[in-house]
């Protein structure tokens, strides 16, 4: 593989990198964030943003077992409260959009457990990290070169 010194131009990674913190601070939970980005990560399959996100989850605190039941959160239901379940089906229907949209019932659920003002900030969140997911993926970034 090659080395890819420049991912995306300066003002292009910066306007990425600034949607991706409003979001996160807009969305109140930086372990509830986490989680949702991992997920999205997981998704793209983003070898480079697992690594990088799974460590910052376990610097906020979220536990080893949430991690590691992530990937089937819909069937680890005493793992996951109904706020990170609504957060993380509304993530994988905007990351998948296998039906061409977000399902009603997806986004209402979602609506009840955050405000207009949260829900507005998840899905930039999930936007934002969609992004993110296709430019490391795009450009083929290997894990292992985040530092804290």
């Amino acid at each position: 593989m090659t080395t890819r010194t420049r991912l995306l131009d300066p003002a292009v990674g910066g306007a990425m990198s600034a949607l991706s913190k409003v979001a996160k601070q807009g969305l109140g939970d930086p372990a509830l964030a986490e989680l949702v980005v991992i997920r999205a990560s997981q998704l793209n399959h983003c070898a480079f943003c697992l690594d990088m996100h799974l460590a910052i989850a376990r610097r906020y605190g979220v536990s080893e077992r949430q991690l590691d039941l992530l990937a089937a959160w819909e069937e680890a239901e005493d793992v996951f409260d109904e706020r990170e379940r609504a957060a993380l089906a509304l993530t994988e229907a905007v990351t998948v959009l296998t039906a061409g949209f977000v399902p009603d019932e997806v986004y209402e659920n979602a609506a009840k457990h955050f405000g207009e003002a949260r829900l507005a900030h998840l899905i930039g969140l999930i936007v934002a990290i969609n992004n993110w997911n296709r430019v490391m993926v795009g450009r083929r970034i290997p894990p292992g070169g985040y530092t804290p």
